[in-house]
């Protein structure tokens, strides 16, 4: 039995240590949250009155953008009827509000011709569309303008079943436009490449089974016409269809810069708003504030810690280096799996996530002095230490058991009902909780058990464990 309790404690102590060391060496580190690195705050609010549902449907498209550009713990949620985007550590700030509350109505509209870009009559005068005719009465007279007069069309009247003019992407030109005849619910998904032949990027798109129909009637009805792609209210591409396209593949081409082109490919990918969303308001968080309470919280925590421990040890003796050692061990697997998971899932770390570990600590040691006491009136019966510390364990790891079940559930009910810093706390507070319960098993119990063995730790004058538990020393072969 003590080589297994051997065994146990080695193979938890070397874990934590391998794994900590692997973090560092990895260059692994806690990704920060808004609070304590800054980034973006953004609130949108749609452009008309909608239901509760379609602002979810919006919040759920947004998430899967921002997940796209790799931005670590974003919190999107709802307040009323507006939307609040909460982007850590973000870069490319432009980008990102670009991206988020993007639209991605995307159109296939044929042209009907070309326009100069939009300049503004110098007098009062009477403008028409391509292909609309007007009548003045007897008498009155018309001032007829230039194609560059005609206004390019308000971003409410774009409707998808009506003639329009949109300027194309760099804003030198025009189109006249007829109904839109395929959208963007045809694509199924779509990718940025690098075309080595022309030197550009495009976005390559593959169509659902529905929409590879609806791509190849278009293909056919204007073969060796042009076609503009319009992408909320601009027409990124009007390419002409050189041959019909049947498999359900195509591309858009344009004067694409790389990150144009991966944007683009991406709110294609993750589909078009329900809703137009207006930027409300837009704010760079500073992550001063929460820097300095994160460190006021960290030196409160070591003081408390520091004073948990110098109780621990004048009150248990040699039972108090166990909590100091357990605590270690534990530090180290939740650094190491707190850094894994937001190299790999994207996990930050904010202020209500450091409360839920500081938290935790009260927990962990609430087992300590759970086995502790239990211990404590193993021995008073007229047990001795070496008895005592498996059969006081195995009747306290049932309370343990108990108590971080409680916890755990708790944690695990605020983290499904609540929103924001709240699910951090609770995700913090669930973790630790389980690794309470792995260290009580693997690392507290083998510890403790040896150390009972050991005459020099039972009955040392100051540190004996005896005396920690207010017993005589027991006696007994070591």
């Amino acid at each position: 039995m003590r080589r297994s309790m051997t065994v146990s404690l080695l193979g938890i102590v070397v874990a934590s240590i391998l794994a900590l060391g692997g973090t560092l060496a990895a260059g692994n580190t806690p990704k920060l949250g808004l609070d304590l690195q800054g980034g973006l705050s953004v609130v949108l609010q749609p452009t008309r009155t909608v239901s509760s549902g379609v602002l979810k449907q919006a919040v759920a498209i947004i998430r899967s953008r921002v997940d796209a550009l790799g931005v670590a713990e974003p919190d999107i949620s709802t307040q009323g009827n507006s939307i609040v985007v909460q982007l850590p550590g973000v870069k490319n700030q432009k980008q990102a509000l670009s991206i988020v509350g993007q639209t991605a109505e995307l159109r296939f509209r044929p042209v009907l011709g070309t326009l100069p870009a939009y300049s503004p009559p110098s007098g009062t005068t009477t403008t028409t569309a391509p292909g609309v005719t007007t009548t003045t009465a007897p008498g009155a007279t018309t001032t007829t303008t230039s194609p560059a007069n005609i206004p390019t069309t308000p971003r409410d009247d774009n409707k998808s079943d009506a003639q329009v003019i949109l300027p194309n992407e760099d804003g030198t030109g025009r189109y006249a436009l007829g109904p839109s005849e395929m959208d963007g619910r045809a694509i199924s998904t779509a990718t940025a490449q690098f075309d080595q032949t022309t030197s550009t990027w495009l976005v390559t798109f593959r169509t659902t089974s529905k929409g590879t129909k609806q791509l190849a009637d278009l293909s056919q009805k204007y073969l060796n016409k042009q076609v503009a792609i319009e992408l909320d209210g601009v027409v990124k591409s009007a390419p002409v269809f050189q041959n019909a396209i049947t498999n359900g593949q195509g591309q858009i081409s344009g004067t694409f810069k790389e990150r144009d082109a991966k944007n683009l490919a991406l709110v294609l990918r993750y589909g078009a708003l329900p809703v137009d969303l207006k930027q409300a308001t837009s704010e760079e968080v500073s992550a001063t504030l929460g820097k300095d309470s994160l460190k006021a919280g960290i030196v409160a925590g070591i003081i408390g810690l520091a004073l948990v421990l110098l109780y621990m040890i004048l009150y248990y003796r040699a039972l108090g280096l166990v909590v100091f050692l357990g605590l270690c061990v534990s530090g180290m697997l939740m650094y190491s799996i707190v850094a894994f998971l937001g190299r790999t899932s994207g996990l930050a770390l904010s202020l209500a996530g450091a409360t839920g570990i500081i938290v935790s600590v009260g927990v962990t040691v609430d087992s300590y002095v759970v086995y502790f006491e239990r211990l404590k009136d193993e021995i008073r019966s007229g047990k001795t230490i070496r008895s005592s510390v498996d059969r006081g364990f195995a009747r306290a790891y049932r309370t343990i058991l108990a108590a971080d079940a409680v916890s755990f559930i708790g944690a695990a009910v605020l983290y499904v009902l609540a929103v924001g810093s709240v699910r951090g706390f609770a995700f913090f507070l669930g973790l630790s909780t389980l690794l309470d319960v792995a260290i009580a098993y693997l690392f507290t119990r083998p510890m403790v058990i040896l150390l009972g063995r050991n005459r020099m730790f039972t009955e040392a004058r100051f540190l004996g464990v005896a005396r920690g538990l207010a017993a005589a020393p027991a006696g007994g072969p070591s």
